[in-house]
């Protein structure tokens, strides 16, 4: 991933045009900034690679979105990367995607190694063992059990509510009487309140 000034200058795009590469080149850095990489010399690198790459498929598929393809080869960089990083290549995109990401966060890559994300060549040791401690470990595989439905205990208060509900349920006049009394009751209380 060695980046030189001619390589920045002689990025040309055959094809799309200057608004979609423009574009593609913001939701890239966005996508970056979102992993956290604030290091600007690290995200133009980076950047760079994933541009790069994308030319060469849109050369081939001219009617495709840059933006897309941008994003898509961002995302298959990051596979691939944490793939080799985590010894997960068999995984597939989501689990990788996410395992890959969980363990940076928790190994807290971005700040501890600035340079370290996506750069394959020199992955420091120490960060490579910070990461695979990070990434996601799967608990015991799932066994069948049984339980017996058991009524609720609720106590004696819920008990003695519930049998003065189900009494009023079946007397209506007790509830219409009640039903007044506890609307005289904040009636009185809210013209005694104000006075």
């Amino acid at each position: 991933m060695e980046l030189s000034l001619e390589s920045l200058n002689s990025f040309r795009p055959q094809t799309g045009t200057l608004e979609q590469w423009n574009a593609a080149y913001v939701r890239v850095e966005d996508y970056l900034r979102a992993h956290r990489i604030h290091n600007r010399l690290h995200q133009s690198r980076l950047i760079q690679l994933v541009l790069s790459a994308t030319a060469q498929r849109h050369a081939k598929h001219p009617l495709a979105d840059p933006v897309t393809l941008a994003i898509e080869e961002t995302d298959r960089l990051m596979d691939e990367w944490f793939g080799d990083l985590l010894d997960a290549k068999e995984l597939p995109h989501n689990r990788i995607a996410a395992e890959g990401r969980v363990a940076l966060l928790v190994a807290d890559g971005m700040q501890r190694w600035p340079y370290a994300f996506l750069d394959v060549g020199n992955i420091p040791p120490d960060f490579a063992r910070a990461m695979k401690q990070g990434s996601l470990q799967a608990g015991p595989d799932l066994a069948v059990s049984s339980m017996v439905a058991r009524d609720i205990d609720l106590g004696v208060i819920t008990e003695a509510a519930g049998s003065t509900l189900e009494r009023i349920e079946r007397l209506p006049i007790l509830r219409v009487v009640l039903l007044w009394a506890v609307f005289l009751a904040v009636l009185a209380a809210v013209f005694y309140a104000t006075r």
